[in-house]
């Protein structure tokens, strides 16, 4: 078995339910792994699909007076005209509906019938209709209800078959305590764990209650339980046990599944318990993420706050979505979506960080030498800085860490944005005498360009083609044939701008409008508004009094962009009495900032300290200087002066241009 096979999967989406972004992060994450491990080298199989069986799809057909399959035929390519939206570049798309998927399964439950690892009972429970699953009364909600859904279960007692999983479970247990990554992250892994110790009763695989399923072999008035049939799809798709074209063989067991952690008891116990019986290795591992929420609440469709990931990707591009979603939380932490946090991430790091170090090299490549990267050496420490940053990408991707590996991307092209700042091109062009030296400040900074476009890929890979188009490189190659420097005397296109900068002030006028149509929807709906009542403070003694500012949301507070920056250098400005004028390093870029602080500091105290700066803040002129930030500070006033002041500083010695949240 090759060391360069690489098969993931999503779990198949059931076609009842309307396309959302938690369909659109676990696709969008597996999409990044297929294209990073291709460009690592890898044979990439990877596989999405949808789930048609079950009593949902059955009482919708019958409601609209079809049959369950031209429903399913219909509705699952809401999820297809996603992919390709999303540019999602999966190589197969399985649909449990398919023949090559109802001849997998049965073959499944005729060979563990066949060895005694499926008999025949009864089955009295709870069953929770739209879950399609039977509760055990330790996981019931109040009132008996569905812990998942939180609607009323019913009792149901009916004929069924039942999976033996009892028998395996003392080998599961074994096989994770071996393979600690089996599941990820840590806290699933632990959670699993204490499952499975816990007692793992036989489960029932078949229902006589419903029709719209795959029968059983040989008793056709059972179907095969819907999840038990969805699980089979990662095999299905390649083919076992026939495997004809060899797909089985090549890529299992080097396979990972990634799911929503809502469902990951059917991955990581029921999943892996089908496997031991069928005699199949398991797979590498199973990956949970956690769930969006919505301006922190969760997701429903009564309060009109599902995130449409087709309308994302239309009103905010498809990559600056996708890179949003992977950059802004944890993977396997929950996460919670805000607008106002994307247009936030735009911004700063799509159009500040990386849009302006894309314009900022080819305009000084056009201006200085006429179109044609220069030849000539590379600055070393540029280089070396790119070698530590793939180093970093790749171990942080193969722990899906993706939040981690942008992290190091970005702290990369701050880099580069600093190097500009430093070697100050614009003046060695004045320079004959330091040509040597303007061409490979020019060729460096177009090589980190080169590199990050190669690094960004996976995630964005609309930007990657457009950044390579403008640097003139017909392909991008993999990660391990990447070469600092072989870029000399290639052509630039300078084009478009990569990620124009949003008006924020235009795009709070267009949110609250939006808001406001939200609100009047919900109100016709009878939705119930929370009643906001004013705070009495009786009997303050006045010199206690705290005036406080009108209250402000978390979106508001999000506005302000605050990053640790060091002062190296504070002066004194003649003619104010008040103002200093300071150099701050952000890490990525210097700035100037006029601060009311002379009363309280001296220059020699403030040089090399680390404060907090606003960064965003409108430019102001101040004694004649532009001033581009401001300190923040703390300070102790009496009949509102001023009496004691202190910088806010980070506790903590982390990395200028660190953003503060």
């Amino acid at each position: 078995m090759s060391d360069k096979n690489f098969y993931i999967t999503t779990p198949i989406y059931y076609v009842n339910d309307v396309p959302h972004i938690g369909h659109a992060y676990t696709t969008i994450a597996c999409d990044v792994m297929s294209r990073y491990k291709r460009l690592k080298g890898y044979d990439v199989f990877f596989l999405t699909g949808t789930d048609e069986h079950g009593q949902k799809i059955q009482q919708s057909a019958e409601k609209q007076g079809i049959t369950p399959q031209a429903l399913v035929d219909k509705i699952h390519l809401n999820f297809k005209d996603l992919w390709r939206v999303l540019n999602i570049s999966n190589n197969d798309f399985i649909r449990t509906t398919e023949e090559r998927h109802i001849k997998t399964v049965q073959a499944v439950f005729k060979k563990l019938m066949d060895q005694g690892d499926i008999y025949k009972g009864t089955y009295q429970g709870y069953y929770c209709v739209p879950c399609e699953t039977y509760v055990p009364e330790s996981s019931m909600g109040e009132n008996k209800t569905c812990p998942d859904c939180g609607r009323p279960l019913t009792i149901m007692t009916e004929e069924s078959y039942f999976f033996k999983c009892s028998k395996y479970v003392d080998k599961l247990i074994k096989y994770y305590e071996e393979n600690l990554s089996g599941v990820m992250p840590k806290i699933r892994y632990n959670e699993i764990m204490s499952f499975l110790k816990s007692g793992v009763r036989d489960q029932s695989v078949s229902r006589t209650s419903l029709k719209w399923g795959i029968p059983v072999p040989g008793d056709e008035k059972h179907v095969i339980y819907v999840w038990f049939d969805a699980l089979i799809n990662y095999i299905s798709a390649l083919g076992w046990p026939d495997d004809g074209q060899g797909k089985f063989k090549k890529f299992w067991p080097d396979a990972y599944h990634m799911v929503g952690k809502d469902i990951i008891r059917f991955h990581c116990v029921t999943w892996p318990l089908m496997l031991l019986a069928l005699g199949i290795d398991l797979p590498k591992s199973i990956i949970a993420h956690g769930w969006w929420t919505f301006n922190g609440e969760k997701m429903s469709k009564s309060k009109g706050n599902v995130i449409d990931p087709f309308k994302m990707a239309e009103e905010y591009g498809l990559d600056a979505f996708r890179y949003f979603l992977l950059r802004e939380v944890p993977f396997g932490n929950d996460g919670d979506f805000s607008e106002l946090a994307l247009v936030g991430r735009i911004n700063s790091d799509l159009a500040n960080d990386l849009g302006n170090l894309l314009n900022r090299t080819l305009q000084m490549i056009e201006s200085y030498r006429g179109g044609v990267v220069p030849s000539g050496a590379v600055n070393s420490e540029l280089k070396d800085f790119a070698a530590k940053t793939l180093e970093a990408v790749d171990l942080n991707l193969n722990k899906f860490a993706f939040d981690e590996a942008l992290k190091s991307i970005w702290a990369f092209i701050s880099r580069a944005n600093k190097f500009i700042d430093e070697t100050e091109p614009w003046k060695l062009a004045k320079d004959a005498a330091q040509a040597d030296k303007l061409d490979c400040v020019l060729l460096s900074l177009y090589e980190a360009l080169r590199f990050i476009a190669l690094l960004i890929a996976p995630f964005m890979p609309d930007t990657a083609d457009k950044m390579l188009a403008q640097l003139g490189v017909e392909s991008l190659g993999g990660y391990d044939a990447f070469e600092f420097g072989k870029g000399a005397d290639n052509k630039i296109n300078k084009a478009e701008v990569l990620f124009p900068r949003i008006d924020i002030k235009e795009w709070q006028k267009n949110y609250e409008a939006k808001r406001e149509e939200l609100r009047k929807r919900m109100e016709s709906l009878n939705l119930e508004n929370k009643d906001i009542k004013d705070v009495e403070v009786k009997d303050a003694p006045a010199e206690n009094v705290i005036e406080h500012e009108a209250e402000i949301g978390i979106d508001d507070f999000k506005t302000v962009e605050m990053r640790v920056a060091k002062i190296i250098k504070a002066e004194e400005i003649k003619k104010s009495k008040k103002l200093y004028k300071l150099e701050v390093d952000l890490g990525y870029e210097t700035r100037t900032v006029c601060s009311g602080i002379k009363a309280f500091f001296t220059t020699e105290e403030l040089d090399g300290k680390r404060v907090i700066l606003v960064c965003n803040l409108k430019p102001a002129k101040l004694c004649g200087i532009e001033s581009n930030g401001m300190i923040l500070a703390a300070s102790v006033k009496k009949d509102g002066v001023s009496e004691q002041l202190t910088l806010v500083v980070p506790e903590a010695d982390i990395p200028l241009g660190s953003r503060v949240s």
